[in-house]
């Protein structure tokens, strides 16, 4: 894994898929990896990853030459920078609500003059290859980014603000939480029109801002969609999807 590799693709405008993992594996991970996917996500917030499993996994990832990506617990803000000091070289972070939100996560992931990360990534210059701190430092701040996500209707009437934050990197939309929430807790149709709406109001603010755009979807058809609407970093699945899928397929086929 080239250092930062995923910042600077974003940053050129490409377009990159990366896998989603929820069930612990590093082993998982770093096979979904090697399929193709040039980064994954490890879901802390809802998956079953602890501090010892994500180590391992981020440790996997960069065996197999993809980018780490984690999504944080809910308002652990603490666990962004430990993250990053693990070797994470980008962070999800659920319901930033408001500019103010937008601040604090970027307060933790950035260096100054944008932030006040406190300094500790010996595993991330390990894993990077540097033995020399001012190596790792000058390119942190562009290098790690920071994807606040838009999933309530309180950061949808504020996307602007937190897209023009100094020191956040990307929206990143959460559709099931953003259905869930525009439907009064009625549906989780990700494709319904408020949600079709919202989803491009969100795009258009992080083009406005400058900011890279980053959706979660369901499958690679999903996926290809929201990449001719100009998102650019966007996940596809699960590795519980991708067993339970490959299982019932295989299981089929038995039945005849």
């Amino acid at each position: 894994m080239s250092a930062f590799a995923l910042a600077q693709r974003l940053r050129a405008g490409e377009t990159v898929y990366a896998a989603w993992c929820s069930l612990a594996s590093p082993i998982v991970a770093e096979t979904i990896a090697r399929e193709g996917f040039s980064a994954v996500v490890l879901d802390i917030q809802h998956g079953l990853w602890d501090t010892a499993s994500v180590i391992a996994g981020i440790g996997a990832l960069a065996h197999a030459g993809s980018t780490p990506v984690v999504r944080v617990p809910l308002n652990d803000f603490a666990f962004v920078s430990r993250a990053l000091d693990f070797g994470a070289e980008a962070i999800i972070a659920p319901m930033i609500n408001s500019a103010a939100d937008a601040r604090q996560f970027a307060g933790v992931a950035k260096y100054p003059p944008l932030g006040e990360r406190s300094w500790g990534p010996q595993r991330a210059m390990a894993l990077q290859g540097k033995t020399a701190a001012v190596d790792y430092l000058r390119g942190a701040n562009d290098g790690t980014l920071t994807l606040a996500m838009i999933e309530t209707p309180a950061a949808l009437a504020n996307v602007e603000a937190i897209a023009a934050t100094p020191g956040i990197d990307a929206l990143f939309i959460g559709p099931y939480d953003l259905s869930t929430a525009l439907s009064g807790g009625k549906a989780q149709d990700v494709q319904a029109p408020e949600v079709e709406r919202a989803i491009d109001r969100i795009g258009a603010a992080a083009k406005k801002a400058c900011k890279i755009s980053g959706i979660y979807c369901r499958d690679a058809e999903r996926a290809l969609a929201m990449a001719k609407r100009g998102f650019r970093f966007i996940t596809v699945g699960s590795d519980q999807g991708f067993l339970r899928d490959g299982a019932a397929a295989q299981w089929q086929a038995l039945k005849g």
